[in-house]
């Protein structure tokens, strides 16, 4: 996201243009994103790690859907659902994002 020049754009979302507060807001809203599933999808998560994975990378593919190409843009007076390259790239973030989400909620979740 860095690299690709988007932080500054998330940062807008809250009124600012740093990078940093953009870093910020991404994370604060990946942990949210992530309790969203961890908490009430503990169930779902008790299962194989290949399961767990599989609803990551769903999960992941799912908010990149709602934050990338709709929620983000239509907030910032941008087109929705334009895919190109960058957004592709994204994609690709959301479901490592999602993979390891999954896979890391189940192991918590396992231990407690």
């Amino acid at each position: 996201m860095a690299m690709m020049g988007m932080l500054p754009m998330i940062a807008s979302m809250v009124g600012s243009t740093s990078a940093a507060v953009g870093f910020i807001v991404h994370l604060v809203i990946s942990v949210l994103i992530g309790l969203a599933l961890a908490v009430p999808g503990a169930g779902l998560l008790t299962g194989s790690l290949v399961r767990s994975a599989i609803i990551g990378v769903a999960y992941g593919a799912l908010w990149w859907m709602l934050g990338s190409q709709l929620i983000m843009p239509a907030m910032m007076g941008m087109p929705v659902l334009a895919i190109d390259g960058a957004s592709l790239m994204s994609l690709m973030g959301h479901i490592i994002y999602g993979l390891i989400l999954g896979l890391v909620a189940a192991l918590i979740i396992r231990r407690r």
